[in-house]
């Protein structure tokens, strides 16, 4: 640290040292930022002392609450123990094939993907979606369909800000200056019943017309070009759309018939965000490809997962020995500090059974926005998953709106307090009197 930096506050230090993302740089160069210092379960606190509810979970990840010891415990260890090796020529550590086979099982018993078949480890969400990306186009390439390429997304999805990713995400205004998306994605209509209806036009129609839209894409672009869809099971960022009625049940048959992957992005739904493990066995999908994140490690360590299918799974295997190694990778993909930290992560979630929580305190959250909320005139919609904690509202006369997706493991008190006083608009957290 410099002479002069040990003068200035933390605050003047972060303004002078970082670049924060999708954070206005004019608003944080005059405001400065809210430095957040400690937490333990759905609480955290800043700096200056002030508690706060969290209610997104820190960016809806940290599904197993804040402070967990264990999770510290657990990365020590495996430090202590190796601390890191890669994955590459063959090479791997414990903690990453037990990861492996963990997940794969609970797709299988909990989500019923008895045909997901292997896992590719990244480092966060939006890595995980450009190695889609990348093996959609490898997979087709491998089946001597060079021309198949074309990844189709939804406007108003969110799959990450890389480079693919960020153009498969659907979302103008982190496309801005940045040249994206990129050629070879295209957008299809978002499927926001309560927004996008059309006067009259019921939920069965509705859905008609949005698998209609996707329909009419594939045939102007020529079905022989579509790679892949890819899709949130409940659209997060966006603004948490929930399917319309019958709406995956049809995507489906519509992307089996032209022979299109389906890629499933579960990085917000997954363990347990919805009330169940996974999104997956909650609508009834069968993805191709499955994209893991957040609750994987609960955000204690970045780690992420690409899930593929035993259809694409033998067409890898078998072009190998023809095409050579797969030339994909990361430094730290199969990290065994990630694979360790995951383990006593999922251990949690199941011991102290908090996807059951998720659910039965979902329905408890739904049930109080409905009573106290629903004749409010300036409250338009309330909506979320069947149960589970991933709700939102919107405000009919404000651009904004308010979040409660907060840790899995959140009881009715906390939820209680939430409600305590009228909640502010936009944002993630409310303060708790004391």
């Amino acid at each position: 640290m410099s002479d002069a930096a040990q003068n200035y506050s933390l605050e003047e230090m972060d303004r002078q040292s970082l670049i924060h993302p999708a954070t206005s740089i004019a608003d944080h160069l005059k405001n400065g930022p809210t430095i957040i210092a400690g937490g333990s379960g759905v609480r955290v606190k800043d700096r200056h002392g002030r508690e706060l509810i969290d209610c997104g979970a820190g960016l809806w990840c940290v599904n197993i609450g804040f402070g967990r010891a264990e999770l510290g415990e657990a990365a020590a260890q495996a430090m202590r123990d190796l601390g890191y090796y890669h994955t590459f020529g063959s090479h791997s550590n414990e903690p990453i094939i037990r990861l492996a086979d963990r997940v794969l099982t609970l797709l299988r018993e909990k989500a019923g993907a008895g045909h997901l078949s292997k896992m590719f480890f990244g480092t966060s969400g939006s890595d995980a979606n450009d190695t889609n990306f990348k093996l959609v186009r490898y997979y087709n390439n491998l089946l001597g369909r060079p021309q198949k390429k074309k990844v189709i997304s939804r406007r108003g999805s969110y799959h990450g800000l890389t480079y693919a990713a960020g153009s498969l995400t659907g979302i103008a205004a982190f496309h801005k200056a940045f040249d994206l998306p990129i050629d070879g994605v295209l957008h299809t209509s978002c499927p926001h019943f309560y927004r996008f209806a059309e006067r009259g036009e019921d939920e069965e129609a509705f859905t008609a017309r949005m698998v209609g839209d996707l329909e009419a894409l594939i045939a102007r672009e020529g079905a022989e070009t579509i790679a892949a869809f890819i899709a949130e099971p409940i659209m997060g960022t966006g603004g948490v759309f929930l399917p319309p009625k019958g709406y995956f049940e049809r995507v489906q048959e519509l992307l089996a018939e032209h022979d299109i992957l389906f890629i499933a992005d579960e990085v917000i739904t997954g363990f347990g965000r919805t009330g169940s493990w996974f999104a997956t066995g909650l609508f009834d999908l069968k993805p191709d490809i499955v994209t893991l994140a957040k609750g994987l490690t609960s955000a204690y360590f970045p780690l992420s997962a690409s899930v593929i299918s035993e259809k694409i799974w033998e067409v890898l295997r078998d072009a190998s020995p023809e095409m050579g190694p797969l030339m994909h990778g990361f430094t730290y993909s199969g990290h065994p500090v990630g694979g360790a930290v995951a383990l006593a992560n999922l251990d949690i979630m199941e011991r102290e059974g908090l996807i059951e929580n998720s659910a039965s305190m979902g329905a408890y959250l739904r049930d109080q926005l409905r009573t106290r909320l629903a004749d409010n005139p300036f409250v338009g919609d309330i909506r979320g998953a069947f149960s589970g904690y991933l709700r939102h509202l919107a405000h009919l006369l404000h651009a904004d709106s308010l979040l409660m997706s907060p840790t899995i493991g959140a009881g009715e008190r906390e939820v209680r307090e939430a409600f305590a006083s009228s909640p502010g608009h936009g944002r993630p957290c409310r303060t708790i009197n004391r």
